[in-house]
């Protein structure tokens, strides 16, 4: 085991780990914004509207997220190549950040739908029988209760969004997982390098799952 070129290695790492973090951080927050938006549409009583939320959640949620790389990443660029003779190409961080944003909604829409839906169906009628309008019961009633609820699942999300993250190292992206493939191509030492690698994703993952174990204690949520 050569525990010096862990060390070396470690600033790269440390910094790969960062630019992980921060793809992470920007995705899940466009993820829960595009995801309540989704559940919202999913959840409408617009027959052709909710047939379309129920449509991308399903195949968002239904396809691997590799494949959603490729696609996105690669697959665009070719066909708008081919149908429109332009050139498309796409920054990396700014692609996957994107991807695992939209990756992300489909799960937080599911997420958010069940914690709106756990909401008593009396607290509603309550507010409009005192003169709140739908969207109002919506925004200072139902949503408030339901985002609590839906903090622990949430916070399990973003645990799997970091992990998933190592996907965009596919499409070049100097993150963790990316870090530790150019270190072992030079050094020939995979097993010291992964080593490290996973041992920076529990760093980052157990303290998420911690805190998401003791929210819902505290709060009682099931």
């Amino acid at each position: 085991m050569d525990f010096a070129l862990i060390w070396s290695s470690m600033p790269l790492l440390l910094k790969g780990a960062g630019l992980t973090i921060a793809i992470s951080a920007i995705a899940l927050i466009f993820g829960i914004v595009f995801g309540t938006v989704f559940a919202l549409i999913r959840m409408s009583p617009i027959k052709p509207l909710a047939a379309f939320g129920v449509a991308y959640i399903e195949i968002i949620r239904g396809t691997p997220l590799l494949a959603q790389i490729f696609l996105f990443f690669y697959g665009l660029p070719y066909v708008f190549q081919q149908a429109f003779d332009l050139p498309l190409n796409f920054n990396p961080v700014v692609a996957g950040t994107a991807i695992l944003a939209i990756n992300s909604s489909a799960y937080v829409a599911e997420i958010i739908r069940s914690g709106i839906q756990s909401i008593a169906r009396g607290q509603t009628e309550a507010s409009l029988s005192l003169g709140f309008t739908p969207t109002d019961t919506l925004r200072y009633i139902v949503l408030p209760q339901a985002f609590r609820r839906v903090i622990p699942p949430l916070l399990n999300e973003a645990t799997t969004l970091l992990k998933n993250s190592s996907l965009l190292s596919t499409i070049m992206i100097v993150e963790l997982v990316r870090v530790g493939q150019m270190i072992t191509s030079r050094t020939y030492k995979p097993f010291e390098m992964y080593l490290a690698v996973g041992f920076l994703y529990l760093c980052m993952t157990i303290p998420m799952s911690i805190m998401a174990a003791r929210i819902e204690k505290r709060w009682k949520v099931g």
